[in-house]
C-alpha cells in the first residue's frame, strides 16, 4: 500500500483542531489541541478529540475519538465553559496526563488516561501543598495555555496570558510539580517577560503573549509561545527549565511575514491572526506544527506543519507556509488537488491581519461535522492564490474546477509577481465545472500560482495538472 501524500492543513478540510501539540508515543504521531467548530463564534467551542498518524507516513491521518467531553470538569457539569488550548505529558507512572484550562476560570485542570488516545478522566486541580489552587492565591495570575514536560519525578508547568496594555500581567510563568502531578513544589516564576515588561530585553517586538509550550533539544530547553503580535509563533532557549531563557527567534507566522524567499519580507501573503503550536522530531527531521484561520473569523482554525531546519548552533530557521508541510518535499506535479490547500491567498493590497469580511477565503458547505470539502470563496479581481510546492515535469495542460458568477481569467504563474504562462478562461456558473487551457509547466520545483482578473467573484474547488485533460 503506498503512503499518501501530507497536504497543508494535514487533517481533513472539515475538522478544526488549533493549538497543536504534537507528541510522538511508539511509532505514531500524535496531535492535541483545542476544537474549533464550523462556523463557530467562539473558540474552542468542541471537545478535545486526537487524531493520529504513523510516523512514517504522515499523509495518513487517523480520528481516535473524543478523548475527553467538555462537562467532564466538575467545574463545568452543565457544559456553559470551553476547553482552551491543552497539553499532555507522560508521568512518572507511565500515563498519560492531560492539562487544560477552561475558558471562564484562572485554575489549571488535569485529566489522566492510561494509552494516549483513550478516554480520560478527570485528575484534579494543579495546587499548593496547602490545597489552594494554582490561580487563585492573592498575588497568583490566571492559569491559561498550559505547557508540560515531565523528567525523572518532576513536571515543569508552563502558563500565562499577557494582552498588551494590561500591566497585571507579567509573562510567562513556571512552576516544578511533584511525582503527584497536581502539588506545587517551586513558587511561580516569570520565563519570558510580556509585552509590558519587555522594554530594553532581547524580547521587545516578540514579547510572550500566550501559547505556552515546552521540549528539549540535545539536552536544552526550547519555550515555544506565540509571540505580542499575535501571528508569529517564537521560540527562546535555556540550559535550565525555570530560568535564563534568551531569545531564540520566529519558528512560524501564519502570514509567512519576515520570509523573503518569494515575496518582500515586509510582505504578508495570507491573512492572520492569532497562533498556538509546538516542534517535535519526526524520523530524525524537525516540524513546526501551527494553523491557519478559515472563513474569515478567528473560530475556525486549521492545524497545519512546516519542516524546520535546526541548524548545527541550536538555532532554527523560520519556516516558509507551504502546501505541502509534512509531505517533507514537493507535492508530485501531476494530478488533482483541492483548492483549500492553497498556503497564500492576498488581493491587490495584502492584510496582515483579518479584516476585510468579504475578503477571498477558505470555506465549506454545510454544517459543522458534514464532511465536506473546503474551498476558496469569492476571488475577486486581483485575488492572489498560491500552493506550493509541486515537482513538475512534462506539465503542458493546467485545469481548474470553479463556480460562481465570475467572467474573467485565472492568470496561471510560478510566481506571484512573475510572468504569465497561460490563461484559464471562466464564465459565469452556479455549479462547479471544469476549464482547461494548454499551459506549460516549466520542470523542476516549482509553486503554482493563480491570479483572476476581470469582473465578478468566482469560487474554486481544485487545480489539475497533467500532459492531458484529466477527466
Amino acid at each position: 500500500m503506498s503512503k499518501k501524500q501530507a497536504f497543508n492543513p494535514y487533517l481533513p478540510s472539515w475538522e478544526y483542531i488549533p493549538d497543536g501539540e504534537p507528541y510522538v508515543f511508539g511509532d505514531r504521531v500524535y496531535i492535541y489541541g483545542s476544537h474549533d467548530l464550523w462556523n463557530g463564534y467562539v473558540f474552542c467551542m468542541g471537545d478535545y478529540v486526537c487524531w493520529s498518524a504513523p510516523i512514517d507516513d504522515l499523509g495518513n491521518w487517523r480520528y481516535e475519538g473524543v478523548i475527553y467531553p467538555r462537562n467532564a470538569d466538575p467545574l463545568n457539569k452543565d457544559g456553559h465553559m470551553c476547553l482552551y488550548a491543552p497539553d499532555v505529558t507522560v508521568g512518572p507512572d507511565g500515563r498519560y496526563y492531560l492539562y487544560y484550562v477552561l475558558d471562564k476560570v484562572g485554575v489549571m485542570s488535569v485529566a489522566v488516561c492510561d494509552e494516549p488516545a483513550g478516554k480520560y478522566e478527570f485528575y484534579g486541580y494543579v495546587r499548593y501543598p496547602d490545597g489552594t489552587r494554582l490561580g487563585e492565591r492573592e498575588g497568583d495570575e490566571p492559569q491559561f495555555d498550559p505547557g508540560v514536560i515531565t523528567e525523572g519525578g518532576k513536571t515543569y508547568l508552563y502558563s500565562g496570558f499577557c494582552p498588551q496594555g494590561d500591566k497585571s500581567r507579567t509573562g510567562a510563568k513556571a512552576v516544578t510539580l511533584d511525582k503527584d502531578m497536581l502539588t506545587v513544589i517551586t513558587e511561580p516564576k516569570v520565563v519570558v517577560p510580556g509585552t509590558c515588561y519587555s522594554a530594553g530585553t532581547e524580547f521587545e517586538g516578540h514579547a510572550f503573549f500566550e501559547a505556552s509550550s515546552i521540549r528539549k533539544v540535545n539536552r536544552k530547553y526550547y519555550f515555544i509561545y506565540s509571540s505580542e503580535v499575535m501571528h508569529e509563533l517564537c521560540y527562546a532557549v535555556s540550559d535550565e527549565p525555570l530560568g535564563g531563557f534568551r531569545y531564540g527567534g520566529v519558528l512560524v507566522s501564519n502570514t509567512d511575514l519576515h520570509i523573503d524567499t518569494y515575496k518582500p519580507a515586509d510582505m504578508p501573503a495570507s491573512r492572520g491572526a492569532n497562533n498556538h503550536g509546538s516542534i517535535i522530531e519526526i524520523n530524525g527531521e524537525w516540524y513546526i506544527f501551527y494553523h491557519r484561520h478559515t472563513n474569515g473569523t478567528w473560530f475556525s482554525r486549521q492545524g497545519c506543519a512546516e519542516k524546520l531546519t535546526l541548524n548545527a548552533d541550536g538555532s532554527f530557521e523560520q519556516a516558509e507556509m507551504t502546501s505541502c508541510g509534512l509531505n517533507g518535499g514537493p507535492l508530485e506535479g501531476r494530478g488533482e488537488y483541492p483548492a483549500y490547500i492553497a498556503c497564500n491567498i492576498f488581493g491587490r493590497k495584502p492584510e496582515l491581519y483579518i479584516g476585510d469580511l468579504n475578503a477571498p477565503r477558505i470555506v465549506q458547505d454545510g454544517r459543522d461535522g458534514d464532511e465536506e470539502t473546503g474551498y476558496i470563496y469569492n476571488i475577486k479581481d486581483g485575488t492572489n492564490i498560491g500552493f506550493k510546492y509541486f515537482d513538475c515535469k512534462g506539465i503542458t495542460k493546467v485545469s481548474i474546477t470553479a463556480r460562481g458568477y465570475g467572467n474573467g481569467v485565472f492568470a496561471v504563474k510560478t510566481a506571484w509577481d512573475g510572468e504569465e504562462l497561460g490563461e484559464i478562461a471562466i464564465e459565469n456558473s452556479n455549479v462547479w465545472t471544469r476549464y482547461t487551457a494548454d499551459i506549460r509547466i516549466p520542470d523542476g520545483v516549482n509553486a503554482i500560482w493563480f491570479t483572476f482578473k476581470e469582473k465578478g467573484s468566482s469560487d474554486l474547488c481544485s487545480l489539475s495538472l497533467g500532459s492531458f485533460i484529466l477527466e
